[in-house]
């Protein structure tokens, strides 16, 4: 194939999970349709850990750096523009944000790293995420949402190291992946791969998105509906 085709073929057919995996099957990718075109209702925002709902759902995390796409991602999900509040200021998400569907919660958490806010206020709620992702029963999942054009940053890896040491469960999500060069998303991926094979609470396989472009969407919901309980949790 030559460069101009190759070109052209990288624009219409995105990344999609990494290490490669057979893609879910139409059944798969119906059921996590399903849950996530359902109502999707705000429950509340917690400034502090007495304010957390009771975790009677199982839950899913985003965290990741100030300005990666937290917000964006979770409305993308629920193909809804203003669930999520999105913001182009970094630390604009200041709450434990609940966003709850008929049989999973989903949990829009502050960013960490550099944000636009008072420090007294921007150190208690980057405390209070590491007690949250520590302490919560009833949390499946926590979602690392990494800005494809910058791969892992100091603060992606000390959370990273926090999540390992508190053995939960975590899975890497590339944002923005539509804004790095085609010629560049294997050579990112692989890098990142490698590294991330170190960290043993790390899931081995990373999602690859674009809120924008909704490339990636369709197989996160899909993962995300496994996840989700016939039951609540307790």
């Amino acid at each position: 194939m030559g460069d101009h085709a190759q070109r052209e073929q990288d624009e219409i057919d995105p990344p999609t999970l990494h290490p490669p995996d057979p893609a879910p099957d139409p059944e798969a990718i119906e059921a996590g349709r399903l849950l996530f075109a359902q109502e999707c209702r705000f429950v509340t925002s917690a400034a502090k850990e007495d304010g957390l709902p009771p975790d009677v759902l199982p839950e899913v995390a985003f965290l990741g750096r100030s300005n990666v796409g937290k917000s964006s991602l979770v409305n993308a999900l629920t193909g809804r523009t203003t669930l999520a509040r999105v913001s182009n200021t970094p630390g604009r998400t200041r709450l434990i944000n609940f966003f709850a569907l008929p049989r999973l919660m989903l949990v829009d958490l502050p960013g960490y790293g550099f944000a636009v806010a008072p420090k007294d206020e921007k150190r208690r709620w980057q405390s209070l995420v590491p007690r949250y992702v520590r302490g919560r029963a009833g949390l499946k999942r926590a979602l690392v949402l990494i800005d494809a054009r910058h791969g892992f940053l100091k603060g992606d890896r000390d959370f990273m190291a926090l999540l390992d040491d508190a053995a939960v469960s975590y899975q890497i999500v590339l944002t923005k992946i539509d804004k790095l060069a085609p010629a560049a998303v294997t050579a990112r991926l692989d890098a990142m791969a490698a590294e991330l094979a170190r960290h043993r609470a790390a899931h081995p396989q990373m999602h690859v998105t674009s809120a924008r472009e909704g490339w990636g969407i369709d197989i996160l919901r899909a993962s995300l509906a496994a996840l989700a309980a016939t039951e609540p949790a307790r």
